[in-house]
């Protein structure tokens, strides 16, 4: 069934138009703010999203509306969008349809009009869905040129056929998420959720709750029921990413729905059976964690019935170029001198510190030509500086404040505490 995300802060608006779609027979999901209606686009199979302007009380700008537009674009690039406006803001949705937006509607909108539009895209969409295969796009956002990547792409696309579990592997940065993603978009299941779930991010004692759901009252702060990521992802893929920092109580878990798809919400005793594809990622190595004990060995040949390894940005240099050019964008361009600098370097952080690197150069460059000078002003690590050396620099720079330390050095916060531990940084004689 279609699906149809409709957004605004008007909840007779909301009302009106899932009923007036839902009688047409449309499955409808409302959002009525930015926040919401992205998170619907993430967790649910959107074909198309009918959205105001504005969600907040008073405002009138557009603004929330331009913004929504772009991350919806930036999510999903092809996802129609069709405009809800009141006449204030009509220069501002012409402008939005120039840009990529699907059509817009005047306020009051007419009906007729508003279904025969939703008909006609929510086609197009069908169409492209029925598409054999070979027809979609290969890439889904991953950019390379390196004979590596697509030696790794060609087993990806196997891969991503076989309804089997699949374990990445790679370091932090090197775009194990991205890979994911195209495992999920070239799968039988692309039509269905693609739910993600850093498991890095959920402390240990909320990671259950999570994944599996709770019942109201199962632990202190559970003030309802609420559903887990194994059920919105039920018919699709969920991405388990820093798999290894799961607990061992919740291991079992995990590993009895990989063998049976059965699962209890914590504090219920009803059972819940779900169809789910895991592709999980780590960048720890989880063959040691088995012999350490810290990880079941059962439950790492279930996740790890594959294993694709993304190998870090240094050992693909024919990469470095192209991704930096996507990342300064069409506006801005790398001067030859810039481009020796960008493959001199280590990139310890691998494309995610490629990425910030690029995004703060195109803010200090003076012209749309980047320079050498406008990345070296950023101080990047130096190819002779060991990774200790260059940690304990950030984390001096930064005054010990682990989330911007991690931000410039191109990790997440716990891959900076797990190096931290490994090279025993004593943060308090060090800042």
């Amino acid at each position: 069934m279609i699906q149809v995300l409709v957004v605004d802060d008007n909840p007779d608006i909301l009302e009106a138009l899932d009923l007036l779609l839902s009688l047409h027979g449309y499955k409808v999901q409302t959002a009525d703010n930015r926040k919401k209606a992205f998170l619907a686009v993430t967790r649910h199979s959107i074909d198309l999203v009918i959205q105001d302007m504005n969600f907040d009380q008073g405002i009138t700008s557009g603004d929330e509306g331009q913004l929504l537009f772009k991350e919806l674009k930036l999510l999903k690039p092809g996802l129609p969008i069709i405009l809800i406006t009141a006449w204030t803001q009509l220069e501002t949705a012409v402008a939005l349809v120039k840009a990529g937006a699907t059509d817009y509607l005047q306020k009051p909108w007419d009906d007729n009009k508003l279904l025969a539009l939703v008909a006609e895209h929510t086609q197009r969409s069908s169409n492209k869905l029925q598409q054999p295969k070979s027809k979609l796009p290969t890439d889904h956002g991953m950019i390379y040129q390196s004979a590596e990547i697509h030696a790794l792409m060609a087993d990806a696309n196997k891969v991503a056929l076989a309804d089997v579990n699949v374990l990445i592997t790679g370091a932090n940065g090197s775009g194990k998420e991205k890979l994911a993603d195209h495992l999920h978009q070239q799968s039988p299941r692309f039509a269905s959720p693609f739910v993600k779930v850093n498991m890095g991010a959920i402390p240990q004692d909320l990671i259950e709750a999570e994944l599996f759901g709770a019942e109201k009252g199962a632990f202190t702060g559970a003030n309802q029921s609420r559903q887990g990521r194994f059920e919105a992802a039920d018919g699709g893929t969920l991405f388990l990413d820093e798999i290894g920092n799961f607990s061992l109580a919740g291991q079992m878990k995990l590993l009895r729905v990989l063998q049976t798809g059965e699962f209890e919400r914590l504090g219920s005793n009803q059972t819940i059976k779900v169809d789910v594809r895991v592709l999980s990622a780590t960048n720890t190595n989880l063959v040691q964690a088995v012999k350490d004990g810290s990880f079941r060995e059962d439950l790492y040949y279930r996740l790890n019935v594959i294993e694709l390894n993304l190998p870090p940005l240094n050992a693909r240099k024919a990469d470095i170029i192209p991704l930096a050019n996507h990342f300064i964008g069409h506006e801005y361009s790398l001067s030859d001198d810039a481009k020796k600098y960008l493959l001199s370097q280590t990139w310890q952080g691998n494309v995610r510190e490629l990425e910030n690197a690029c995004k703060r150069a195109v803010v200090f460059a003076n012209d749309k030509k980047i320079t050498t000078q406008d990345f070296s002003s950023l101080k990047l690590s130096n190819i002779t500086k060991n990774e200790k050396q260059h940690i304990e620099d950030m984390l001096v720079k930064h005054v010990g404040v682990i989330k911007h330390a991690a931000q410039e050095l191109g990790f997440s916060r716990q891959a900076l505490y797990r190096r931290i531990e490994k090279y025993n940084i004593d943060l308090d004689t060090l800042c």
